[in-house]
C-alpha cells in the first residue's frame, strides 16, 4: 500500500473506533470513561505524526455529529479541540517517540492535561452556556476526576503500547 494510503486508512480506522466508543456507551459514562478515546488519539499522533490526533478526532467527530444530529456541531467541535489539544501538548512537551525512549511521564501529563481541559470546556458549555443538563456538582466533580484519571491511564497505556509493540511500525 502506498505511504499516504496507509496513513489515511489508519486515520479512518482510529476515528471509527473512537466513534464506536462514543455511541455504544450511555451518558454520562461516555464522558467519564474515555480512556479508549484518548488512547486512540495519542496513538494517532505517535503513528501518523504531526496533527495525527487532530485527523483521527476529525473522523470520529464527523461520524459522531452525523449520529447525534441534535448536538452534532457541538460534538464535532469538542472532538476537534480534543485532537488539537493532544497534538499541541505532545509538541509542547517535546515528545519525540522516534528519538526518546522515556516518554511515559510526558505522555501521561500531555494526555491528562488535554483531557482535563476538554472536560472542563465541555462541562462548562453544556451546563452553563446551553443549559443542556442541570447543574449537579457531585456528578460534575466525578466526571472531571474520573475523566482526568482516564486521560492518565490512556497516556500510560499509549506509552506501553508504543514502546513494546508499535515503535518499529513505519507509516
Amino acid at each position: 500500500m502506498p505511504f499516504k494510503t496507509k496513513k489515511v486508512t489508519l486515520r479512518i480506522l482510529l476515528g471509527v473506533l473512537i466513534f464506536l466508543s462514543k455511541v455504544l456507551v450511555p451518558f454520562p459514562l461516555d464522558k467519564m470513561f474515555i480512556a479508549l478515546h484518548a488512547l486512540l488519539l495519542v496513538l494517532g499522533n505517535l503513528l501518523i505524526g504531526r496533527l495525527g490526533a487532530t485527523y483521527v478526532a476529525t473522523v470520529g467527530g464527523v461520524l459522531t455529529a452525523i449520529w447525534k444530529r441534535a448536538l452534532g456541531p457541538f460534538s464535532f467541535v469538542i472532538a476537534l479541540l480534543y485532537g488539537l489539544l493532544i497534538d499541541s501538548f505532545i509538541v509542547l512537551f517535546k515528545i519525540n517517540p522516534a528519538e526518546d525512549k522515556k516518554i511515559t511521564t510526558r505522555l501521561v501529563a500531555a494526555t491528562t492535561i488535554s483531557t482535563a481541559i476538554i472536560g472542563l470546556l465541555g462541562l462548562y458549555v453544556t451546563v452553563f452556556i446551553f443549559k443542556l443538563i442541570q447543574r449537579n456538582p457531585i456528578l460534575e466533580a466525578t466526571m472531571l476526576v474520573v475523566g482526568s484519571f482516564n486521560g492518565a491511564v490512556a497516556g500510560y497505556s499509549a506509552s506501553i503500547l508504543w514502546n513494546k509493540y508499535l515503535k518499529n511500525i513505519k507509516f
